[in-house]
């Protein structure tokens, strides 16, 4: 049962990864290869619309905070793409991957969509809301579950790395020998 789960949790956690990379990354190489940063798709730049009225933003500091955003998502499109890398490398050579990057990049994602979320509310643009929603709730279980995989697995790596000193620091005279069971004789 802890094996199936534990595949489930693997292929969902590889789902969304592949999801933030192709989405994400194609959404920040469309923001950052516009000459205006991605401000003439209406619907989408409604977040640095929104951010900008609130905090007072000139023309200068909206491009300039659309291309962080867009930078931001393509970092976490990159972090998503190496992670699938990893994963897939893991799967062939049978070593667990390391999670706390895709962690790190989750979090970014976590933290972009709480950001977008307050300005689409403001908007009162239900489907960018919609939209955000479900990015938001994809970055935060896949989080989840990656934290969830690193604590199952780190109690057995350091379980297995105190019995084997205990077993060497054992005296030469007092390790018990390979064959000290017996079964019943008739």
């Amino acid at each position: 049962m802890r094996l199936a789960t534990s595949a489930i949790g693997s292929a969902l956690i590889l789902a969304i990864a592949v999801y933030f990379a192709l989405f994400w990354g194609f959404d920040a190489l469309r923001v950052l290869t516009s000459p205006t940063y991605g401000l003439e798709d209406v619907w989408r730049s409604q977040v640095v619309f929104g951010i900008g009225r609130y905090t007072g933003l000139d023309p200068n500091g909206l491009l300039r905070l659309a291309a962080a955003l867009g930078a931001l998502k393509l970092t976490v499109a990159g972090i998503c793409a190496i992670h699938i890398a990893a994963r897939i490398r893991g799967m062939i050579s049978g070593t667990p991957p390391a999670n706390e990057v895709l962690e790190t990049g989750l979090l970014i994602a976590v933290a972009i969509c709480l950001v977008a979320i307050a300005p689409a509310i403001w908007s009162q643009n239900g489907d960018l809301v919609r939209d955000l929603l479900i990015q938001f709730v994809l970055a935060a279980f896949a989080a989840a579950l990656l934290m969830m995989e690193r604590a199952g697995r780190k109690p057995k790596e350091k379980t297995e790395k105190a019995l084997a000193v205990a077993i060497a620091a054992l005296p030469s005279t007092t390790r018990v020998p390979a064959r000290w069971f017996t079964p019943w004789r008739r």
